[in-house]
């Protein structure tokens, strides 16, 4: 019993110190950015490589959800792109890494949310996140043939969204219980997706991302797909955790 309670006092110790200490440090990884297009303004947080600065580095765009939206450039950072900035993972995975913030009110996909058809233009955040990755091309030492793009819930449709625009830019995709336009899975089948989905989500049906693995294996894709059984909305927790992801992720290179 003494032990147990030795355990819990250690683990309440962690997480109420040392936990916030750790995050605190890496959060200060990311610095402040704001990104401008005729008058709108996208703020960001950029993450760049302690490492070789004569090389070129993959860009890693994360998408955070509806809950992270606002103007502080604080708030994104709070699920999974923190996996991009630990000590390990920037030894093993360098890159540069950018974690936009979309405006309360917007969102970055624009899908009709009845019928899921792509809606012709860009929403106004996806415009401006399209205009930041050919600004971070141009201005960084990006490796063009390693350009990857992930999200969760919000940021898995806006995963969709940008892939069913742009999917030249990209070299692999991971989009967390998310959906998007399946009948335009076939223009960017090309591209290595793993999907990633929590099979009682309350909140994004899974039945949408089971739809886009379907849509694109008849397309003629071979896409990751991990449901995780007994898992609500917050399957990300688990996805941005998952070594093996990160091992696929950076491993994808266009041809």
């Amino acid at each position: 019993m003494k032990s147990k309670v030795f355990r819990l006092l250690i683990a309440g110790l962690f997480i109420f110190f040392i936990l916030p200490q750790v995050r605190s440090q890496t959060t200060q990884r990311f610095s402040k950015q704001i990104f401008v297009d005729q008058g709108d303004t996208l703020p960001y947080r950029l993450l760049y490589p302690d490492a070789n600065p004569h090389r070129k580095y993959p860009l890693v765009i994360f998408l955070h959800g509806s809950g992270e939206r606002g103007n502080d450039n604080e708030a994104q950072l709070q699920w999974g792109v923190m996996q991009f900035a630990t000590d390990d993972n920037m030894m093993l995975h360098p890159a540069v890494v950018i974690a936009p913030q979309c405006p309360k009110g917007l969102t970055w996909s624009n899908f009709d949310r009845t019928t899921m058809q792509l809606n012709p233009e860009p929403s106004q955040p996806m415009r401006l996140l399209l205009g930041l990755i050919q600004k971070m091309i141009e201005t960084m030492p990006v490796d063009t043939n390693r350009i990857y793009i992930t999200g969760l819930s919000m940021g898995g449709f806006g995963t969709f969204d940008a892939l069913a625009r742009r999917a030249d830019l990209f070299a692999a995709a991971v989009p967390v219980c998310g959906g998007g336009d399946t009948s335009k899975a076939a223009s960017f089948a090309q591209v290595p997706i793993w999907i990633f989905h929590g099979a009682d989500d309350p909140s994004v049906n899974v039945g949408l991302s089971q739809a886009m693995l379907k849509a694109l294996t008849d397309a003629g894709a071979r896409p990751g797909y991990t449901q995780y059984p007994e898992v609500g909305h917050f399957s990300w927790i688990e996805a941005y955790r998952d070594p093996m992801m990160l091992e696929w992720l950076f491993r994808q290179q266009k041809n």
